[in-house]
């Protein structure tokens, strides 16, 4: 039986964002305060996810092996370091997020059977890599805060009560969402981005948190008046605003995730969800200890 682990490992570091080859305006321009010197720093959180069968004792690997691998091939190395001197991999790719989780793949492969390294860089943006060339994808949250009423208009207030529930009270209800937009795209052999962050941001901002927060959505966002705001019609429209700003940005809109509440959420995605793996169907376990 297959089963994918997950083993979590920190490390806190510094960097900057900075190109020899343009100058101070320019590299103020494409990496704004992540230019400043000698840089700024992060702690670091790293999943490191690998595959494989069952041994007769019940485990995919020995946790002991595989922390002692990681803290030797990784953490060690980066913790308390200056990372765009601390890998040679950094000399010519700055060491962003995404290029971050690229490289610690790199380091790790030889030694651990990987499905994944999932990179929080901060708790608001982290990257996934899949071992696939220069691919990788970049994940930033954000929130906003809405009201909104369930209910169809062409049904009785008891017929909506009977579908919807509380929610299609007249008056309306409100809920703090938290949205996750991914990106995926090739890192740039010299910046180490997916796209710009700073870009990336700005049309989360533009074109969903804006005009979505402290609204009524029935009444506020015209694309609500005729179609219910549930939490997958939120998703599926917040997915068809951003698809076309992060192409600009020379990107591609991964998937979009909206949570409603702690108990509700929904995931939709531009394409269908890809397979990590033929494994993709077996139980996760998390080991954090």
């Amino acid at each position: 039986m297959n089963c994918i682990i997950n083993r979590r490992a920190q490390f806190s570091a510094s960097h900057r964002y900075w190109l020899p080859e343009l100058s101070v305006g320019e590299n103020n321009q494409r990496f704004g305060a992540c230019t400043r010197a000698p840089g700024h720093g992060h702690n670091y959180v790293l999943y490191v996810s690998m595959v494989g069968e069952l041994d007769e004792y019940g485990m995919v690997l020995n946790l002991s092996d595989v922390k002692h691998i990681i803290k030797r091939e990784v953490t060690s190395q980066l913790d308390f370091s200056y990372l765009n001197e601390a890998w040679q991999e950094f000399d010519q790719t700055l060491p962003t997020t995404e290029n971050i989780a690229r490289v610690i793949w790199k380091r790790l492969a030889p030694h651990l059977p990987l499905v994944r390294i999932q990179l929080f860089e901060h708790p608001d943006l982290w990257s996934n890599y899949y071992g696939n060339n220069m691919e990788a994808y970049l994940t930033i949250s954000t929130h906003f805060s809405a009201a909104h009423r369930l209910a169809r208009p062409d049904l009785s207030y008891e017929e909506n009560c009977e579908i919807y529930g509380k929610c299609a009270r007249p008056n309306g209800h409100g809920h703090n969402y938290h949205l996750e937009v991914t990106i995926k795209g090739e890192i740039d052999p010299r910046t180490g981005m997916i796209a710009d962050l700073v870009a990336f941001q700005k049309a989360v901002d533009d074109y969903v948190v804006e005009p979505f927060d402290h609204t009524f959505l029935n009444k506020d966002v015209a694309y609500f008046a005729d179609v219910v705001p549930t939490a997958e019609h939120i998703a599926i429209h917040i997915r068809d605003l951003l698809c076309g700003p992060i192409q600009e940005i020379g990107a591609q809109l991964y998937k979009v995730k909206l949570i409603e509440s702690p108990n509700n959420s929904c995931e939709v995605y531009c394409t269908e969800p890809e397979k990590m793996s033929s494994v993709a169907q077996v139980r996760e376990a998390t080991l954090v200890g």
